[in-house]
């Protein structure tokens, strides 16, 4: 059992008891959510619900952390003028886990 839900933009294929890393929720830790643009369900690999543009279903997942990812630099310079700048940027991302596609 799969589904394809919309979350901040972002299309994500979920199953239930999967762990998934989205952009980042205001939700406390701990706190329950629930997604309702599910564009695609699945109760098998054999039969789709296919939503226009989305399914009269919900996808609910508890929040387990919010974490950063990697940093990344960014870099500009321009030849022989003695410009140089650095910057770094980490993304914030939220834990969620998958408790009940209904």
């Amino acid at each position: 059992m799969f589904a394809i839900v919309d979350i901040k933009g972002n299309q994500y294929k979920v199953q239930e008891k999967q762990r998934v890393f989205i952009p980042r929720l205001k939700d406390e830790i701990g706190s329950k959510v629930t997604f309702t643009k599910v564009l695609m369900y699945s109760p098998d690999e054999k039969t789709f619900e296919v939503g226009s543009p989305v399914l009269n279903k919900k996808v609910e997942a508890t929040v387990l952390d919010h974490v950063k990812d990697d940093t990344v630099i960014v870099f500009k310079k321009k030849r022989r003028k003695g410009y140089k700048v650095r910057k770094g940027h980490r993304q914030g991302y939220t834990s969620v886990q998958i408790d009940l596609i209904a």
